[in-house]
């Protein structure tokens, strides 16, 4: 057990291998029970997934299941390669993904739509990745089609939970109360006062979990209201069907997509890439605050690092089990809940990595266990809705955020529009045209308006909430 010899200021025990630094649990970090209970529960997000799989590429239960158990798998590659987070799904560019696949005919074709997207997005990472070159890409984009295109995520989210297909029309009243008790746990003013005067078990954990406590509230409304059945719960472990999906869902039975598919990716995929270096910059702020606390352990936070591991998770799940939610590099709203925990000191949390790891090794537990699992499955479109709303509203906020002027937030609204509308494409196109109209020479730097910065802080105009509550709501990632 070596983490019991790491020395003050030190990092945790690790196997030099290049870039990457190889741990193992109970060898290299000590094992946090709570982190992996935690876990067993919050595997239910995860599940979520499947809702996607089935609607839209048509996948059984058992399929989807399989494509989300490998994406449990690959994401414990974070940790034992040396990444300290807590990975998760591309949530805000979800929409993104859904608009690009919808565009061909279900079926083989649509297959190939989402296998050339992910196989595209996860070999641009490992390329900036090797490069370092990914903060010069993202800053060739302008702040008005950035901000647009976060902003139409945030809208598109919104639209497919509630559009003539979306989940809120099957399942209105689980929805409508459950969001609502999600949104007021999360980004409630008054629910936050009331953690800081009582900072008992129960707020702290009911602030924590995301929006878990909503899933489980709709494990009981749905059935009340006559929108799903009473869960059957069953005993054993869960049986992902692998043989089919391979068979049927992947290049060993399809073969590989056309050239024309990774062409017709490659606008759509930018725009989610400007998503994924937004969640690399936010783990590198949440890392830096712990930092100051836990003067203890050295935490090493290499982006480029980052890069190689969820590029090589897209690319290689692009083969095994492509998956509509995609790799992305942080799921932050657990990542905020277990570097807090880490702050409260070694007793709490030997090292960051015994958290984060035991997390991901809990909800890869609870993935094979059929209680747990047939516990969320008649509600599993409702955790999607869930997901979509709350990262929606945290989009548009950022999104608006990002804007720099006055004619930013304009060109943002039109981008925004048309990336639900048209797609990656013609959003990119019209974003660029009037960012060349309205900007000429200064295309690429655009236009900052300190008035307009300075209102946007202080809650003028179309600003935010005080800024405390607003840094959270863009921490928020399920």
């Amino acid at each position: 057990m070596l983490w019991k010899n790491r020395q003050y200021g030190e990092e945790a025990p690790y196997i030099p291998a290049g870039i990457f630094k190889i741990r193992l649990p109970f060898v290299h970090y000590r094992f946090e029970w709570p982190d992996y209970v935690q876990g067993l529960l919050m595997c239910a997000v995860d599940l979520g997934a499947i809702t996607l799989l089935g609607q839209h590429l048509g996948m059984p239960f058992e399929v989807a299941l399989a494509v989300v158990v490998l994406n449990g798998l690959f994401y414990l590659l974070h940790h034992i390669l040396g990444d300290p987070v807590i990975p998760g799904w591309i949530t805000p560019a979800i929409p993104l993904i859904v608009l690009f696949v919808t565009q061909f005919d279900e079926g083989p074709d649509r297959i190939y739509a989402l296998i050339a997207f992910q196989l595209t997005l996860g070999i641009l990472s490992i390329i900036l990745g090797v490069t370092g070159l990914a903060s010069k890409v993202v800053h060739m984009v302008p702040n008005a089609i950035k901000a647009g295109i976060i902003l139409g995520a945030g809208i598109g989210a919104v639209v497919s939970v509630f559009g003539e297909t979306g989940q809120f029309n099957t399942f209105p009243f689980t929805i409508t109360i459950c969001i609502g008790f999600a949104f007021y746990l999360t980004f409630s003013k008054s629910f936050e006062k009331i953690r800081k005067k009582n900072k008992g078990f129960l707020f702290t954990l009911l602030g924590n979990l995301g929006i878990l406590p909503a899933i489980f509230l709709a494990v009981i409304i749905a059935p009340l209201f006559g929108e799903a059945n009473w869960p059957n719960i069953q005993w054993g472990f869960s049986k992902p069907d692998f043989v089919t999906l391979w068979s049927d869902y992947t290049v060993f039975g399809l073969g590989i997509p056309a050239i024309s598919f990774f062409v017709q990716a490659l606008p759509a995929v930018l725009a989610t890439y400007l998503v994924v270096f937004g969640d690399v910059l936010k783990t590198k702020a949440l890392l830096s605050e712990s930092d100051v606390v836990r003067i203890d352990e050295k935490v090493d936070y290499n982006p480029n690092r980052a890069h190689l591991i969820f590029g090589g998770r897209n690319a290689v799940m692009s083969i095994l089990g492509p998956d509509i939610t995609m790799c992305g590099p942080m799921w932050a709203a657990m990542q905020v809940v277990v570097i807090e925990r880490f702050k409260e000191g070694k007793k709490a949390m030997n090292s960051l990595f015994g958290g984060i790891g035991s997390f991901r090794w809990g909800t890869n537990t609870g993935l094979l266990l059929l209680p747990i699992v047939s516990l969320v499955e008649p509600i599993l479109s409702v955790a999607l809705a869930l997901t979509l709303l709350v990262q929606g509203y945290v989009s548009v906020r950022i999104g608006v955020m990002q804007a720099r002027s006055q004619r930013d937030l304009g060109i943002a609204g039109v981008v925004a529009a048309l990336l639900v509308i048209k797609g990656a494409s013609w959003a990119f196109a019209v974003g660029i045209v009037l960012c060349i109209l309205l900007y000429g020479k200064d295309f690429f730097k655009g236009e900052v308006d300190a008035t307009f910065i300075k209102d946007q802080q202080n809650g003028k105009g179309v600003s935010n909430q005080d800024g405390k509550n607003d840094n959270k709501s863009e921490l928020v990632e399920v």
